[in-house]
């Protein structure tokens, strides 16, 4: 008899809330950058361009709308991903095999992304266009101004890079820590946690970017698109890069909230898990 802590169905959404607060500001910037017609500036220039016009605070701009957004999507994805591998280790008395954890972390971000749609338009619609008070004045003005519908405008977007994030997030941080546990010169402690995750966030940076770019458009561009196809060609007219425009500040932001995440996660685990005895 063993006993182990296992997380609890929420942890997720806490773990991602805490660490959006740190990488908010690189979040703000990645969408200026994707909201860009041109390439006229990178990283840096537009930060300092941000702070220069609307002051320090302006990078925090719709962080509510960010936290929102965690509590529902990031909060249904770890639900249902953790929920039912660990129901699945128990009963097979072992880690699933890395195919299944890569169909179920396409299915629980799939889903996740699906239910934070709304404030994910929110999110990304709070910086170049919109001046909303709180991400509830947002939902309340979209609904009241475009009409329900609108709230859910790139809901296929948003659940087709939820599945992606979540494979290299989800599927890859498991993976990696039990490769790395394998190898028997590390123990789970939170250096382990950090080399995992650090692979996981790459992983989810390069297979989510495209999605992630034309998402952003859609979502939030001053030229309208009547359809995702619209959307990928007029991309495409900008050349192969423009899939990747903001590569940088996207891995500078999603890596660090990655490891956050984990280490957050694996921390409350630890100490407040629901005991298991197997």
């Amino acid at each position: 008899m063993q006993e182990n802590r296992v997380s609890r169905w929420y942890f997720g959404g806490v773990s991602s809330s805490a660490a959006a607060c740190v990488t908010h500001p690189l979040d703000l910037i990645k969408v200026h950058l994707q909201t860009q017609q041109e390439v006229r500036m990178r990283m840096i220039g537009m930060t300092l361009n941000v702070v220069r016009r609307e002051g320090f605070l302006a990078l925090y701009s719709g962080l509510t709308a960010s936290l929102c957004r965690q509590m529902t999507y990031s909060l249904s994805r770890f639900a249902i991903y953790e929920t039912v591998r660990d129901k699945m280790k128990r009963k097979n008395k072992g880690p699933m095999p890395f195919h299944q954890k890569v169909l179920l972390g396409a299915f629980a971000g799939f889903t996740g992304g699906f239910i934070g749609t709304p404030t994910d338009l929110v999110n990304v619609s709070f910086f170049p266009f919109y001046s909303y008070a709180h991400v509830f004045d947002g939902l309340l003005r979209i609904c009241k101004e475009e009409g329900l519908r609108k709230l859910f405008s790139g809901a296929s977007m948003a659940s087709s890079r939820g599945a992606l994030v979540s494979v290299g997030q989800l599927a890859c941080y498991d993976q990696s820590k039990e490769l790395v546990l394998a190898t028997g010169y590390l123990t789970d402690n939170i250096f382990t946690h950090f080399l995992a995750s650090v692979f996981a966030g790459g992983s989810a940076t390069i297979l989510c970017q495209p999605l992630d770019v034309v998402k952003t458009r859609l979502m939030n561009s001053e030229v309208q698109y009547g359809s995702v196809s619209h959307c990928l060609t007029e991309t495409a007219k900008l050349g192969p890069n423009a899939f990747y425009k903001g590569l940088v500040p996207a891995a500078i932001r999603l890596i660090p909230h990655t490891v956050l995440t984990f280490i957050f996660l694996e921390q409350l685990k630890q100490h407040f898990g629901e005991l298991v005895i197997t």
